[in-house]
């Protein structure tokens, strides 16, 4: 069994919201770890678990931060970790994957699935086999009891209920 931790310097964990429906606003989280077991070089007996810590997004806005981690949304201080653990991890294509698991955000525990492309594997200059992951997909932050809403004087709404993450990940083989 190979046990693979992720390589928080060389990963991103990040989502997209659309702000009152024209555009995107990208945030992320700075505290995250993982871990990824499996038996089988193609990676098909795959455990994988993640958490993040509430209290480290970041939108590049203070204010705005702030209000992510108050009740209306993340109630950070009830609710300091978001996780997800995989129930399944099947080969589509060559490099191509489907992570099914459960994410626990905010207390509310859902399953939900990731599209995956695997980038490949490499040794890096201090002789550490590193492999490369693309992780995306969608949820609906109301699903997790994510329900802050408001509208613009026109009705248009601000906050979007879709929820795009991706993920670019680093895994390091231990």
């Amino acid at each position: 069994m190979a046990t693979y931790k992720i390589d928080a310097a060389h990963s991103e964990i990040t989502f997209k919201v659309k702000h009152l429906m024209i555009t995107n606003v990208t945030g992320n989280f700075n505290k995250f770890d993982a871990t990824l077991e499996s038996s089988k070089e193609d990676f098909t007996d795959a455990k994988i678990s993640f958490e993040a810590d509430v209290d480290s997004i970041s939108t590049n806005n203070e204010q705005r931060d702030g209000h992510l981690k108050s009740e209306d949304f993340f109630a950070a201080e009830k609710f300091p970790k978001l996780s997800f653990v995989s129930t399944s991890f099947d080969k589509v294509s060559d490099d191509e994957y489907k992570l099914a698991g459960t994410l626990t955000l905010r207390g509310v525990s859902k399953p939900i699935e990731l599209s995956v492309e695997y980038g490949g594997a490499a040794t890096d200059p201090y002789g550490q086999v590193k492999s490369g992951f693309e992780i995306s997909g969608k949820i609906n932050r109301k699903d997790f009891g994510l329900v802050w809403t408001a509208t613009t004087e026109a009705g248009g709404i601000v906050v979007s209920d879709e929820v795009k993450l991706n993920l670019s990940v680093q895994m390091i083989k231990q």
